[in-house]
């Protein structure tokens, strides 16, 4: 139970902190170019702190607890990756198909960016359960 925790709360604080690099370099290069008006001038915490607690969810069930049973880094990364572009490309995706003015660039560059990030988080946080926890 306690690894499972550490795997978490790893899992959360390197998606944060990652993706906070990411969004702070791109967001005006990469997106704000392309969304324009279509984004606010500040986000909204509550829908992202959701996110975040529901996605290292899902990256510690998928990923994250296969790689502590397989005892892989390799499981982490790999499962992370796979993840991490699924659920990037059902948002792109989505996107494109339905948004007048959404880019192909920005579809895969998010798409790219969802894969590595989710894969970095993932054995991030495997290799803090490994070494804290039980």
């Amino acid at each position: 139970m306690k690894q499972t925790a550490v795997l978490y709360v790893s899992t959360l604080l390197a998606l944060i902190a990652i993706d906070f690099v990411w969004l702070s370099v791109m967001g005006a290069r990469l997106y704000r170019p392309v969304l324009k008006d279509m984004l606010l001038q500040d986000f909204r915490p509550a829908p992202a702190i959701l996110f975040y607690l529901l996605f290292a969810a899902g990256v510690v069930w998928f990923a994250g607890l296969p790689a502590l049973t397989e005892r892989s880094w390799r499981a982490a990364l790999v499962n992370g990756a796979l993840l991490g572009l699924v659920c990037y490309a059902t948002y792109d995706l989505t996107n494109q198909a339905t948004l007048r003015d959404w880019a192909s660039v920005l579809t895969l560059a998010d798409m790219a960016w969802g894969t590595v990030l989710s894969a970095l988080a993932a054995t991030i946080g495997y290799a803090v359960a490994r070494a804290f926890g039980d």
